[in-house]
């Protein structure tokens, strides 16, 4: 733990981080100790959980077995808190363009188009072979097809519209959104039907089919996050500021999309409305919490997502159902009319089926609020500029840091070696170089990231929460925030100390590389239990399985992308994470954009796949 040393009757203390000797540091993984419950079971631990009497026993020796108590209560931590992500000053990126955020979103897209490098048709619209793989349309192939005349918005919208019915009406249900309105959705696409036949199209996004989370106001959708009740108690005035920006540019918004209620889970488990499923294996979860954006996405229902990710909840999904989840650096997005707007982990960010998707929606949607340029200053919004001749000097200099003792604590090795296997094509066809690196104190994060976001979250809830919607409320949602409540202001405090303590290790390795390569995900999808369909499941060892790579880019507010890279032997996706500087997405989608290149043609389509564009 840092260096700690404890004397006899004396509380265990840490080295100051600044004199911790990082390279005699070892990877000491600890196991999540915690039961798997579902039906009866999961009953009556909540039922415990809650009681005056029994929750304090049962939450003390949960958080003794997984060493919370020695680490925050028994601990002296030299360092002062740092309640939000203090970044140090960062060099400006190499090799981007600029697209200024006070700029109008049109223009901000129309600049980012104009990096990518040049459309061309007749690779698309051909059959697929070695060469040419096919997985996706991407949203230059609908503006495409729509501007020549191949189909229209409205067109396309049918085959949505049946789509999501079909699946909303298997049995069991398997929705991948919990609102939508068919009637909605075509005014929308009628109307983007007109502009197009008047030859006044918005932008590149006009009449792309998106999904929005269901923590995300799109009006006059009502903003449930998963639950039975919170609509009834929070109503939606406007769209978010993310949303807004978006339907500026002629977005066309299907409706709000399935998730783990309130975000508290990342396997995805919603009991309210049925559980989606995993498009690559219907029998497996999504990942969460934005499982219903995940898996409309990989279906190919719609081309883009916006989902929010305090602790994975972009990029979990999004690797298990083998798509990009970028999460951009905290404050890079103005989260105002995001349910969890107030957090110090949470971001919203795009889900897309490509590097090059998302490079154009992020250019959409970015854009600090005011209080955030104030507090945080960040770097001007960048892309990467893909047709630049010096772009392959670029990625050549480009060194990546790989943690390998914790690169493969993973289930199972096919993992790990997936995704050094494309580090090491990258590395051979580029010249990138692979420097190792050590990130000490791996479990203090872990325990600093769920005291943080669970406080959080029971903040925001918790008068909800004491005036009697408790037993509204699933029983995972209900097990997480009794344990939450567990938490003291001590806790809080002495993990915000760790936050500090890890933002060091982090910008010392930055000091050496450029970005850091895991997996994105210690498993692949999970098999969802019959018996957690119902009333739903809590398995903390899943969920730690799940996070295990994604906690740094959340506690300490970097970006972060996952690319998919393959799949194991059962077919399910394996994605690769690159985490960057503070501010850093522009190199991230630079990188990624060439793994996701070379890695193209060990992808496969999902099983179940719609082709909204030809059908």
């Amino acid at each position: 733990m840092g260096g700690g040393s404890k004397g006899k009757g004396q509380p265990r203390a840490m080295a100051p981080v600044g004199e911790v000797d990082i390279a005699a540091v070892r990877y000491e993984p600890r196991p999540m100790q915690a039961p798997h419950l579902t039906g009866f079971g999961l009953r009556a631990f909540v039922w415990l959980l809650e009681s005056r009497l029994l929750g304090p026993l049962v939450t003390s020796v949960l958080k003794k077995q997984n060493n919370m108590t020695q680490m925050l209560q028994n601990t002296v931590i030299p360092e002062r808190a740092m309640y939000y992500p203090e970044f140090p000053p960062q060099e400006p990126e190499q090799g981007v363009v600029v697209v200024a955020e006070d700029r109008d979103p049109v223009e901000r897209v129309e600049e980012a188009l104009r990096c990518l490098a040049p459309y061309d048709p007749s690779a698309r619209f051909t059959s697929a072979d070695d060469k040419n793989p096919f997985l996706y349309w991407k949203i230059r192939d609908f503006a495409y097809a729509y501007r020549s005349g191949i189909t229209t918005p409205s067109a396309v919208a049918e085959h949505v519209i049946a789509g999501v019915e079909e699946w909303s009406n298997k049995k069991p249900p398997m929705p991948m959104l919990i609102y939508f309105n068919a009637d909605d959705l075509r005014k929308q696409a009628d109307a983007s039907t007109k502009r197009f036949e008047q030859g006044n199209p918005i932008s590149v996004l006009d009449g792309i089919f998106f999904a929005i989370k269901d923590d995300i106001d799109c009006f006059p959708y009502p903003s449930k996050s998963g639950t039975t009740f919170f609509d009834k108690i929070r109503a939606v005035e406007k769209d978010a500021v993310c949303v807004a920006r978006l339907r500026k540019c002629g977005v066309i918004f299907i409706g709000k999309a399935n998730m783990h209620e309130f975000g508290l889970g990342v396997t995805g488990n919603n009991a309210n409305y049925g559980t989606a499923r995993n498009p690559h294996s219907i029998d497996r979860y999504t990942g969460g919490s934005s499982s219903g954006p995940a898996a409309l996405v990989s279906s190919g229902l719609c081309s883009a997502a916006i989902g929010t990710d305090g602790g994975g909840s972009v990029r979990i999904p999004s690797s298990l159902c083998g798509i990009v989840g970028l999460k951009t650096t905290y404050g890079r997005t103005d989260m105002t009319g995001v349910v969890c707007d107030a957090g110090t982990v949470e971001v919203a960010s795009p889900l897309t089926a490509s590097v090059e998707d998302s490079m154009l929606v992020y250019s959409a949607l970015a854009g600090s609020r005011p209080m955030d340029k104030l507090t945080l200053r960040p770097l001007p919004l960048c892309v990467p500029n893909l047709v630049s001749s010096h772009n392959t000097n670029i990625l050549q200099s480009v060194k990546v840091g790989k943690y390998t003792e914790w690169f493969h604590d993973v289930s199972d090795s096919e993992i790990s070696n997936t995704c050094e296997d494309a580090l090491n094509l990258l590395c051979s066809t580029f010249g990138c170089q692979i420097e190792e690196i050590i990130l000490p104190e791996l479990e203090e994060m872990r325990t600093a990231h769920v005291v943080s976001i669970g406080s959080e979250a029971l903040c925001d809830l918790n008068a909800h929460y004491q005036e009697g919607r408790r037993t509204e409320l699933t029983l995972d949602t209900r097990a997480s925030l009794a344990l939450f409540g567990s938490f003291t202001s001590t806790d809080y405090v002495a993990s915000q100390c760790i936050r500090r303590r890890i933002m060091y290790y982090h910008m010392e390795a930055f000091k050496k590389v450029d970005v850091i390569a895991t997996p994105t995900t210690g498993m692949t999808a999970p098999k969802i239990p019959p018996s957690a369909l119902k009333i739903g499941e809590s398995d903390y060892v899943v969920s730690a399985n799940l996070m295990r790579f994604i906690l740094a880019a959340n506690l300490l507010g970097l970006p972060a992308i996952t690319v998919p890279v393959g799949h194991d032997k059962q077919g399910l996706p394996i994605g690769l994470q690159l985490i960057g500087r503070p501010w850093g997405e522009a190199s991230l989608l630079r990188v990624a954009s060439a793994v996701e290149e070379l890695c193209l043609k060990r992808r496969n389509r999902p099983s179940t796949f719609y082709d909204i564009l030809k059908a």
